[in-house]
């Protein structure tokens, strides 16, 4: 008998490569989609459930059982910190974690100086936290839920921690990046109660995942995020 798998896929850029990763994987549902106000699909034909999260709360539902399995970006999983297994490094959506700057902030050599009661605005506090101890600094972390690139505009924040791609809003905004502090790209993960029950419906999902981007996939599935 097979266990039903439900997983959960992230809301917005990542969705489209991950449903096509899925399709590609054997697990073709056509009216699966972010767009919907169903926000659960369940595939009776493939005993199969899909759960439409922010992909910030994908780390959570995966930890506690509501879905078994989750893709979502290795920066929601830093910096949401919970107890669950990472199993395939999908390879799309890559991004970067970086430390930005106002332009006229920077001496005529190019450097920034960190002065004491600096604030860095953020939606990764976790990831800013671990900056400012590797380097020795000190600064208040502001959390932010979106449009970081704003704070150092209106004065609330000397700096950001961001993540980016091509680097187009850090210009847009006469934002310089200051030093780049980690990569990230979407992530196959998984509850670690479900994957000693359902073993073997996950093991056939991840080595049908590991041949789909073996065979190149990977560079195709970028092309949508």
């Amino acid at each position: 008998m097979k266990h039903k798998l439900t997983m959960a896929l992230p809301k917005g850029k990542l969705f489209t490569p991950a449903k096509i990763l899925l399709e590609r994987c054997g697990f073709s549902y056509p009216e699966l989609s972010d767009q919907s106000r169903t926000l659960i699909f369940t595939d009776e034909r493939k005993e199969a459930a899909y759960i439409i999260c922010r992909p910030t709360d994908i780390p959570t539902y995966v930890e506690h059982g509501a879905a078994d399995l989750g893709i979502v970006g290795k920066d929601s999983i830093i910096e949401a910190g919970k107890n669950l297994y990472e199993l395939v490094d999908l390879k799309f959506g890559y991004c970067r974690f970086v430390v930005a700057v106002p332009q006229d902030k920077l001496s005529p050599e190019g450097r920034f100086l960190w002065q004491p009661g600096f604030r860095i605005a953020t939606k990764f506090p976790a990831v800013a936290r671990e900056y400012l101890h590797k380097q020795g600094l000190q600064a208040e972390i502001i959390k932010l839920h979106g449009n970081i690139e704003l704070a150092p505009r209106v004065g609330l924040a000397e700096a950001i921690v961001d993540i980016v791609s091509t680097g187009r809003t850090l210009k847009e905004n006469n934002l310089v990046p200051l030093e780049y502090i980690g990569e990230a790209t979407a992530r196959l993960i998984v509850n670690r109660a479900s994957y000693r029950l359902k073993a073997q419906r996950i093991n056939e999902l991840v080595t049908a995942i590991k041949e789909v981007l073996g065979e190149g996939g990977d560079e195709d599935l970028d092309s949508f995020v």
